[in-house]
């Protein structure tokens, strides 16, 4: 069984009240000159509104081309609504959980739902967490690497991930877009090198900043491979050796804490997917796509099975490791 656990999902409901244009969600669809749909959030992220975010019949035409058997539905990251009032975040968080679970009801063996979280509120996030696990069934959440700018080793943000741990829900880190970032607004230099330095700035915070010490069941997935956490991890041992900043909050070195993280397998180089199998062990990598977004990977069974070794191997990240860690 292969399972995707990195698959992005609009709720056509959202897209109704966006071509109504409902203020409150600060977004328009508009067409370019040859027709094509676009998303325009006032934020200033801007893509494409391809059928595959809401359309399960066509996403699922897309899964089986790719041999993909699950998608774990996630919200695509511009509808992580941080920066807005805590009361529009929570009902666009509500009204992509509950449409995710439309779907997953509809087609049982071919979803799973991911939540979403009104992070910028911490009582709203619990709730809407143990919503999530206790009324939707839903085993991981998906959160953005920073909360408007906030890093994640912020006090607010620490009774939230001690309830993912005592609930046992996965935590799945994905980059947030908070616009061109002085010399990385050339060349979609934000997403090329922006996204997974977002990452391993999440996780260095999770890290030197006491979070997994204090949640020592908590497990996080990030999200592209891991960024360049697992590809600069010497670097961090090195420094919490040497340096006293890291010791602050009194965490261990980052070797103590790997057994709490998963990387996905985006990668688009099999040396570095093996290298990161190497780092991190073949029960941590998990099967991403990042689909339908064009820096998604859309061979990704093909991809896994490029690095060769054991099939056994393979399957782990095709599907294994994601069905222990998500109850499938």
């Amino acid at each position: 069984m292969n399972i995707d656990i990195h698959s992005h999902f609009i709720p056509e409901k959202f897209i109704q009240m966006a071509r109504k244009g409902d203020p409150s969600l600060q977004v328009k669809i508009e067409k370019d000159l040859s027709g094509n749909e676009f998303m325009h959030h006032d934020q200033g992220y801007v893509y494409p509104l391809l059928k595959g975010f809401f359309d399960p019949d066509y996403r699922i035409k897309d899964m089986d081309k790719a041999r993909i058997d699950i998608a774990v539905l996630s919200s695509a990251p511009p509808l992580f609504y941080y920066w807005v009032n805590s009361e529009l975040a929570l009902k666009v968080a509500a009204l992509i959980n509950n449409s995710i679970k439309e779907v997953v009801d509809t087609y049982p063996d071919r979803f799973a739902g991911m939540g979403t979280i009104p992070m910028q509120d911490t009582d709203l996030a619990v709730n809407e967490l143990k919503r999530c696990v206790n009324d939707l069934g839903f085993k991981s959440v998906q959160i953005g690497s920073n909360i408007e700018g906030k890093q994640l080793d912020d006090p607010q943000f620490l009774p939230f991930f001690k309830a993912c741990s005592e609930l046992g829900v996965l935590v799945t880190l994905h980059p947030y877009y908070v616009g061109a970032k002085g010399a990385l607004g050339k060349y979609y230099l934000t997403n090329l090198i922006g996204n997974p330095l977002d990452s391993v700035v999440a996780a260095a915070s999770l890290i030197f900043g006491g979070v997994l010490e204090k949640c020592p069941n908590l497990k996080v997935c990030i999200v592209h491979g891991g960024g360049y956490f697992p590809y600069q991890f010497g670097r961090l041992e090195h420094g919490y050796k040497v340096r006293n900043e890291p010791k602050i909050n009194d965490a261990k070195s980052p070797r103590s804490y790997l057994n709490q993280l998963y990387f996905d397998s985006i990668l688009f180089d099999s040396d570095a997917l093996g290298y990161l199998v190497k780092f991190a062990g073949i029960d941590h990598v998990v099967m991403g796509t990042d689909y339908p977004f064009d820096m998604g990977e859309t061979s990704p069974v093909d991809f896994i099975e490029s690095m060769g070794g054991s099939l056994e191997k393979q399957k782990s990240i095709l599907g294994k490791n994601a069905a222990k860690l998500l109850g499938i």
